[in-house]
């Protein structure tokens, strides 16, 4: 497809990045030309220097041929305009990054239907979700649903000690029973969708699927249970700590937010009555133990600085603290994060990267089915997507066991009339089922793809 980035600050060149290895064909604009000159050095994309709310740019910017235009400047305001006129010229879908918290759900239902938006998108937010759905289940060092809510997969380590270590799946089936799957496992650089025979060992990055309840009954059975995170530190009073302790305190959790920046701690207390605000630098040891840190459930570092948060989350775990989760943006910095023991990491820029290559993949492919959603497990090795099952799906009705699929590849659930199956050999798939598909060390596109 042809899109147009604007705006190639920290998420729109992950957004470069991301759709230039799904193939697309790719014009990047920003109004500093030391970053376009970067961008075409780095990728194959065509670069323009000027401002993407400009109708000459976005007329040399091929607005008028182009099947999705992604806005990510710093302005919401021009995120939006860039849109609407993109499309007044011809753009055929149109996505705007708006992060500005006065934008309810009210006032964007109202200018996405005004500004004939496709699709609004806030990584802030949908970075707060993630993490309030690991304060919720924090044994997961990773945790992603699907559009039946009740059906999740997980990410989670297998420690030195772990019961399942030398254990052969088929043997798990029979010690551990219940209606879930390991679908993927991670081992050093190698990702695998395992078969019965396949034998885990400590240090595993295991996926599993299932509803929440399964999921909560394995864990139990496994001794890996925690208990839900009720008292919460945050530190860093930034839009994604703004939006997590909004869903903490409406959720009835003690959140205390520790913030350097004045101006931000009282904008906090006015927005946030219910949470603790501490004006203060997190940085600072002392002010953290002064704090309650070691008795604290969770400890979220949400600071704009990588390694800071890397370090102090690190820190964090050394005082025992029963979760321990770090905001961490680049790519290069999750290994040494890991090395350092901490495996429960987020980062906005992936998770939008996820959400627009989702949308991307939706638009191409109209023919057997539809993708509803992508997420990207095992460090981006394993990709897991739900598709809608459409009529004219060449093999409905053929149970798996008959049914040739490619190496590496997996359907992992079925959501059909709002009952989740893990399927068997005997099940099989109808229209208007829901799908959820693995697939390691390659790409999906259409559910037809994992055929053999």
């Amino acid at each position: 497809m042809n899109i147009i980035v604007v705006g190639c600050g920290k998420i729109g060149t992950t957004l470069v990045s991301s759709l230039v290895a799904e193939g697309h064909d790719l014009v990047a604009v920003d109004n500093n030309p030391d970053v376009i000159a970067q961008i075409t050095d780095i990728y194959d994309v065509m670069g323009i220097c000027g401002n993407g709310a400009d109708c000459d740019i976005l007329e040399e910017a091929a607005a008028n041929k182009a099947d999705l235009i992604v806005t990510a400047t710093g302005s919401d305001e021009l995120n939006m305009l860039a849109c609407f006129l993109a499309k007044r010229m011809g753009t055929k879908h149109t996505i705007a990054r708006i992060r500005n918290p006065e934008y309810n759900d009210r006032s964007l239902s109202f200018m996405r239907h005004h500004l004939d938006l496709s699709l609004a998108i806030n990584p802030e937010l949908l970075a707060a979700r993630e993490l309030f759905s690991l304060l919720k289940l924090p044994s997961a060092a990773k945790v992603e649903t699907f559009s039946v809510r009740n059906f999740q997969i997980i990410e989670l380590r297998l420690k030195p000690d772990s019961l399942l270590d030398g254990m052969r799946l088929s043997q798990m089936r029979n010690v551990y029973k219940g209606n879930y799957l390991i679908c993927a496992v991670q081992r050093g650089d190698e990702a695998y969708i395992p078969d019965g025979n396949f034998i885990l060992r400590s240090g595993d990055k295991i996926g599993l699927t299932a509803t929440h309840t399964e999921i909560a009954k394995l864990l139990k059975e496994l001794g890996l249970m925690q208990k839900q995170a009720r008292n919460i530190m945050i530190l860093g009073g930034s839009r994604t700590a703004y939006y997590l302790t909004k869903m903490l305190c409406a959720a009835g959790n003690s959140v205390t937010v520790i913030e350097r920046d004045r101006r931000l701690c009282e904008e906090f207390c006015e927005t946030v009555p219910k949470a603790t605000v501490i004006n203060g630098d997190g940085t600072q040891q002392d002010l953290l133990l002064e704090e309650g840190l070691r008795s604290v459930d969770a400890f979220v570092s949400l600071t704009g600085i990588d390694e800071e948060n890397i370090l102090l989350a690190s820190y964090a775990s050394s005082q025992n603290v029963p979760k321990v989760i770090s905001k961490v943006n680049r790519e290069e910095l999750i290994p040494l994060a890991e090395h350092w023991g901490l495996d429960c990491l987020v980062s906005p820029r992936k998770i939008i990267a996820d959400v627009l290559v989702r949308y991307a993949r939706a638009l191409q492919n109209s023919e057997d089915s539809s993708v509803e959603t992508l997420y990207k497990l095992m460090d981006d090795k394993v990709e897991v997507l739900e598709f809608i099952v459409k009529p004219d799906f060449p093999k409905l009705q053929i149970p798996f066991k008959d049914l040739k699929t490619k190496p590496n590849t997996l359907v992992a659930g079925i959501m059909r009339d709002r009952k989740t199956i893990i399927p068997s050999g005997e099940d099989m798939l109808l229209g208007g089922d829901k799908v959820v598909v693995l697939a390691a060390n390659q790409r999906i596109n259409k559910l037809s793809d994992i055929l053999g």
